[in-house]
Parts: structure tokens; C-alpha cells; sequence
């Protein structure tokens, strides 16, 4: 679909829905349609319409059960012209994006807006709930709201393939990427997999590797979180400087903050080590805390037996960017390290009590 087409997308939808409102006779029965759904204001519930006009909460519900089913049937019928002409520009999105999605996704697709209104999403909605050729899948505490192809399954069936994703991942026990996740799975394509897995609310995704939503690598909430995330994915260390600027450019949906506060948080987590003048690693890769005096004691104990100045260098920079120099200084200004041959140390014995 073309820039433009796109933009027309939502005058289209606006206009489909008010013809299909025209269809319903009474305009109490407009109007509860209208507040339900929201189409032109926020969503009302089946209390609030009561009260507005009059009649009770079960008899707003059955008012609105009754007027679907006569639309539904109008719409297979090919009696609202409207829904039909709607109905294929969400079948022909959802046909070329995983064939089902959230309801939010296909109207910023199909509107090419990254944050749709809250009435283009009623609108898209409202056109799926009537089209044969749509499945709803409706939202609660596990299930965004989504739409998908009918030929596909029911809400029933699309469910169950969600779950059987999240049930994938937490198996897996780390993030995954999309295309190793359907190597896993019996979905048709990797596109399908990434659709059906954007309907749970148990999981979240970054750069296209998913995990649970309360992995911080695949959903980081908190600055060192996403510290965390631009470390591992740099896969070497970093000065705080240069991960403040990644923060800054990359798709978190927060990511506003000073260089100061990052290096604060650098400082404070012990997953982060620094090992040279403002620069960190991840413990994971091996790093750990220390002074560099502290590492040399680590490299010589660790050797069991005393060695050159040239071979000690070599391994604390293995650890740490440092200066050369400031490692010789170390060896021979700390009373921990005697030399025991010419340019060759050794740890000194400890002073006896």
C-alpha cells in the first residue's frame, strides 16, 4: 500500500463506519453501539450507558448483543456495502504481516501513523467484529486486543497459539530469536510466529528476540536495565559516555537521561565493572572488581609460580584498560609484589604476625 493510500486509510474508516451506523434504524441503538466501541470517544461501559439512558446495565447488554448479531448477519449478507470495502484493506494487512496482530499495529500499518488515535483503533476493531472473514481475539490479562484471518481459527484458536509460544519460551528459559523460535514451532512462517507472539502480554521483545516480559533483556524498565542491553549487544566494553549516546539512539521507549545518571548507575550495579579510566565491561565476560593491583595479585596467584614483567602486562590488560606503565608502577611500588630475578615478580610473603 502507497504513502498516500495509507493516509486515506483513516478517512476511509471514519467514513465506512459511519455508513454502517446508518444502517441501524433507532438512535438509541446507535448510540449504544457507538459509546461501547468508541468510535468517536472514549469507551463507555454497559453501567455508564445505562445510566445515560435510562435503562439498566443487562438490558444495555442485551440491546448490544442483538444489534451485532443483526449487523453480522447484514454484513454476510453483502447488505453493508461499507464493511465489505473495510474488510479487505484489514484482510489484505493481515495477509501480509502474519496474518493475524494487534488491533493498535494494524491501524498504525494501515494508517502509516506509529501511534494511531484511539478512534482509528475503535474503528478497526468495530469493522472486525462484523466481517465474516475476521476472527476477534478480545483483550484481558493475558491477550492484547487482535484481529485475525477467520480462515485461520477462532479467538479459541488463536489463543491456544499464543500460549503455546510463551509456553516455547519459558522452555527455552533465555531470549530467542524470531527465526530460531520457528525452527521450534509448527507456524507457517517466522512473520506468522512474530504476529501471534505480539497478542500475549506475558511477552515483549527487542531487535526481534523475544522473551518473557519480565526478562529485562528483551523489556528493560530501568536504566541499568538498558546499560545491561547496550553492553551485551556491543559485546565489548564501553566507555559511559558512548553507552549514554547508544541510550539516546536507540528504541527504547524511554531513553532520556543524563550521562551523569548513567554513569551513577554504572557505578552502583555490580554487574558492570570498570576497568579503565571510565570505561566498563560485564562481569559475565569474565571481568571482575579490583584494583589493578588487585589483578596482578590475581594473575600471580593464579601462575603459582614467579613471572616477567612482560607476561604480567599481558594478562592484566587481558582484564583491563590500563596503561602499561601503571601496571609496572604497581609491581614495583606495592609491598605485595617482590621482584625475584631480573625483571620477574613474585608475590611477597606475607608479614609474619
Amino acid at each position: 500500500m502507497s504513502e498516500s493510500a495509507q493516509k486515506d486509510t483513516a478517512a476511509t474508516l471514519n467514513t465506512a463506519v459511519q455508513e454502517i451506523l446508518k444502517s441501524i434504524d433507532q438512535e438509541r441503538e446507535r448510540e449504544i453501539i457507538t459509546r461501547r466501541f468508541g468510535l468517536f470517544d472514549r469507551r463507555e461501559t454497559l453501567e455508564q450507558i445505562g445510566e445515560l439512558l435510562g435503562i439498566t446495565r443487562e438490558r444495555v447488554r442485551q440491546l448490544e448483543k442483538a444489534i451485532l448479531i443483526r449487523l453480522k448477519i447484514a454484513a454476510s449478507e453483502d447488505k453493508i456495502p461499507a464493511v465489505q470495502a473495510t474488510e479487505r484493506l484489514i484482510v489484505r494487512d493481515l495477509s501480509e504481516n502474519g496474518r493475524v496482530g494487534r488491533v493498535q499495529d494494524i491501524a498504525a500499518r494501515m494508517t502509516a501513523v506509529k501511534s494511531p488515535t484511539a478512534e482509528t483503533k475503535a474503528h478497526v476493531a468495530f469493522v472486525a467484529e462484523l466481517s465474516p472473514k475476521l476472527t476477534v481475539v478480545n483483550e484481558n490479562d493475558n491477550y492484547h486486543h487482535g484481529v485475525g484471518l477467520a480462515e485461520n481459527g477462532d479467538e479459541k484458536k488463536v489463543r491456544s497459539q499464543v500460549d503455546e509460544i510463551v509456553k516455547t519460551i519459558k522452555k527455552h528459559g533465555e531470549p530467542i530469536d524470531i527465526e530460531a523460535l520457528h525452527d521450534m514451532l509448527s507456524f507457517e512462517s517466522p512473520s506468522q510466529v512474530r504476529a501471534t507472539a505480539s497478542l500475549s502480554k506475558a511477552l515483549a521483545h527487542l531487535k526481534d528476540v523475544w522473551g518473557l516480559a519480565k526478562w529485562p533483556t528483551v523489556n528493560p524498565k530501568n536504566i541499568r536495565d538498558k546499560i545491561y542491553v547496550i553492553l551485551a549487544d556491543n559485546g565489548k566494553p564501553m566507555h559511559f559516555s558512548d553507552i549514554a549516546g547508544h541510550i539516546k539512539d536507540s528504541d527504547f521507549k524511554r531513553k532520556d537521561v543524563t550521562t551523569q545518571a548513567i554513569h551513577n548507575e554504572l557505578i552502583k550495579d555490580k554487574r558492570f565493572v570498570l576497568i579503565g579510566r571510565g570505561i566498563y565491561a560485564l562481569d559475565q565476560w569474565g571481568y571482575s572488581k579490583g584494583t589493578v593491583s588487585d589483578i596482578i595479585t590475581k594473575v600471580l596467584k593464579k601462575a603459582g609460580e614467579p613471572l616477567h614483567r612482560d607476561e604480567i602486562v599481558k594478562r592484566v590488560l587481558k582484564s583491563r584498560q590500563v596503561k602499561e606503565t601503571t601496571i609496572l608502577l604497581n609491581l614495583q611500588s606495592k609491598p605485595e609484589f617482590k621482584r625475584v630475578a631480573k625483571a620477574t615478580y613474585t608475590l611477597a610473603e606475607p608479614a609474619a604476625k
